[in-house]
């Protein structure tokens, strides 16, 4: 406001220098052309600085996101009244650990992020930072379809101590493929930041080209891909870090495409196994033994599954936040038989698995 009012009164200083002019001048303008110039607005440059640190002691660099091979999207296990049952979580976190992931994405997808206030999001990828940021890379997810909303999301959780955000390109109010650059810019500024490529989620592709353009960042870690591996093996070749997206996909992604590795949903429940894949070298006949269970797992959108198999595993309890809903009873009986099949000791937990009933899940609207 003071900006705005110094330069008013700016203009009534000039206005009352001029002299009042005579007939004889008024009527020698009206015969001149010259086109009539708007006043020049008030700018003030970097009005709206990124809430950035410059303390690097702890500080971790896009180089150190980069070399990661297997990545878990984390599930976010509930109470029964819908709030955050950070026990199971915490636990969650603890498995994959032990069984020797690199890092976690917080609140994304799978986390069910878009099912949470930023207060929840933000407290989330804290907690997960105190307890567990000196085992494994807690990557948040803070992307938003909103580039005000990124931004401020990214700061808080960069000021909570994450190594990196993940974030996606606007959804549902698409924009242009500069407008998507001038977003991923804004962002990248923040810290290091993979960028996250779903189109049957946005409903819009990122095209190498804007991966190309915004890779100048030396925040850029790398993409997220789930358009395919050729996708996968351009980007690869160009030198751009990229992980593959697509469970089902990231045996070939890795060892035949140039993939780093993968962001996995399946490595909530088989987190030994998905790091074997990842670093284990090629091997097909495991990639053909978890097939089955990938396959189960997305038949319906991604957290459907994984909520009904964690749940199935005793690990959290069978608390679903709407709009999602557990596979039907027939999916549960199949999926006991799947863990018969790779096997129970394979699995998070120590339970058995069950084929729960429907009246044994809770299904929460407000929380």
């Amino acid at each position: 406001m003071t900006s705005i009012q110094g330069f008013g009164a700016c203009l009534q200083e000039h206005a009352l220098q001029f002299p009042r002019p005579s007939y004889n001048d008024s009527c020698r303008r009206r015969k001149r052309t010259a086109l009539w110039r708007s006043p020049q607005a008030a700018i003030l440059p970097n009005a709206h600085l990124p809430m950035r640190s410059l303390e690097v002691k702890n500080r971790t660099s896009a180089d150190d996101i980069k070399s990661l091979r297997l990545v878990t999207a984390i599930k976010t296990p509930y109470l029964p009244d819908g709030r955050f049952d950070l026990e199971a979580y915490d636990a969650l976190v603890n498995r994959q650990i032990e069984n020797g992931a690199e890092a976690v994405i917080v609140g994304g997808t799978t986390g069910e992020g878009q099912l949470m206030s930023w207060d929840e999001h933000i407290m989330l990828i804290g907690h997960t930072v105190n307890c567990f940021g000196g085992s494994i890379k807690v990557i948040g997810n803070t992307g938003s379809n909103s580039t005000r909303e990124a931004i401020h999301a990214s700061e808080q959780g960069f000021a909570v101590g994450m190594h990196a955000a993940l974030h996606i390109n606007p959804y549902y109010g698409k924009t242009s493929i500069e407008g998507m650059i001038s977003h991923f810019n804004c962002v990248l500024s923040m810290g290091p930041t993979i960028i996250y490529n779903v189109p049957p989620r946005t409903g819009q592709d990122i095209p190498p080209h804007v991966i190309q353009t915004v890779a100048q960042s030396p925040n850029l870690a790398g993409v997220k891909e789930c358009v395919g591996n050729n996708r996968v093996e351009q980007y690869s070749n160009q030198g751009i870090v990229v992980w593959s997206g697509n469970d089902d996909q990231c045996h070939d992604a890795r060892w035949n495409h140039g993939a780093t590795g993968v962001i996995s949903v399946t490595s909530n429940l088989v987190p030994g196994l998905m790091r074997e894949l990842m670093f284990g070298g090629k091997n097909p006949s495991l990639n053909a033994k978890l097939m089955p269970l990938m396959d189960w797992l997305f038949f319906e959108p991604n957290p459907i599954g994984l909520n009904t198999a964690l749940a199935q595993l005793g690990v959290v309890r069978p608390v679903f936040r709407l709009p999602y809903i557990p596979l039907p009873k027939a999916k549960r009986e199949e999926f006991v038989n799947l863990v018969k099949q790779i096997g129970r000791e394979n699995f998070v937990g120590e339970k058995d698995v069950q084929v729960l009933d429907d009246d044994d899940f809770i299904l929460v609207s407000r929380y």
